[in-house]
């Protein structure tokens, strides 16, 4: 199992990171308290949960902080695991500057203790997790963007699929362009398989839709060069920081062309380890229009 532990001073920029993670596919979860660490470590030996995990731990939890708690934990669970130790750290100063700009408390200022202290305190609390972490970033020049793309050198490397979620969705030009859409593709060039009575009331999720539009030459040549496009765009956009890519693609009615299209584009991606999903957005509503739906073949395959 992999893991990722996230911690640092207070203002450094922990959920920043944490909140890029989550959009990397990673499961976060934040604020653990120490005494619970190894608690997780465990239950994830037993529980697959299917993507790498981050965990928050900092000073946040008050007296339930226990820094050597931490380095014991992870000393502990290392055998059969991967587990990274991220530290993010600014100068007294930077973090001095950013909590008088967003107006909000240190976690340790209690009892009248001073913001000065609280860093100084945090410090002192947080040193030997330092002393034994994988990386250490330093955030006192980066801007949110700079420390993400910092990160990304780090911990993802050139891998797309962690970085980029790109989702494909089949739609009727008649109900509209789904407005949460990068790219929109219109594939109501292709032969339209709704005049053809045998296999009008298939969707493109079934065989006969699916072999009719995929087996027509200006097809092929079609996917030939939409699968070139979107496999040179996609490390594009993931270099520039763009963690969501909605691919639309479009006929009449959203139910025939678009549908096969856009499985056919799911497969090719999760075949090159993209993290991509498909949904369909008016299949349902374009079948329950159809006054001819209970029509079908002698003998239909699904996908």
């Amino acid at each position: 199992m992999k893991f990722l532990i996230i911690t640092g001073m207070s203002g450094a920029g922990r959920s920043t990171i944490l909140h890029h993670l989550e959009d990397c596919g990673y499961q976060c979860m934040d604020n653990l308290p120490p005494v619970i660490l190894s608690q997780v470590f465990s239950l994830c030996d037993h529980i697959e949960v299917g993507a790498p995990l981050a965990l928050g731990v900092d000073t946040r939890s008050g007296n339930l902080f226990d820094a050597d708690a931490v380095t014991r934990a992870i000393d502990d669970a290392r055998p059969g695991n991967d587990i990274s130790v991220l530290f993010l750290d600014s100068d007294d100063e930077t973090l001095i500057d950013r909590y008088k700009e967003t107006r909000r408390d240190h976690p340790l200022m209690k009892g009248g203790m001073t913001l000065e202290a609280a860093i100084c305190r945090e410090r002192e609390l947080l040193q030997p997790i330092r002393e034994k972490s994988d990386f250490v970033i330093s955030t006192n020049t980066l801007h949110t963007r700079e420390l993400c793309q910092e990160v990304d050198r780090l911990l993802l490397s050139d891998n797309v699929s962690l970085k980029l979620r790109t989702e494909i969705m089949s739609f009727g030009f008649k109900r509209g362009i789904p407005r949460e859409s990068d790219l929109v593709f219109d594939v109501r060039f292709l032969p339209n398989p709704f005049y053809i009575r045998e296999i009008r009331s298939y969707t493109g999720l079934d065989a006969p839709i699916r072999d009719f539009v995929l087996g027509k030459a200006e097809t092929q040549k079609f996917l030939h060069h939409l699968y070139a496009m979107v496999d040179d765009l996609l490390p594009l956009y993931a270099k520039e920081g763009k963690r969501r890519l909605m691919i639309a693609i479009g006929c009449t009615g959203g139910a025939h062309r678009s549908v096969a299209i856009s499985e056919a584009l799911y497969q090719h991606l999760l075949s090159n380890n993209h993290r991509v999903s498909v949904t369909h957005r008016d299949i349902s509503l374009e079948q329950a229009s159809w006054p001819f739906r209970q029509e079908r073949g002698d003998s239909p395959v699904s996908s």
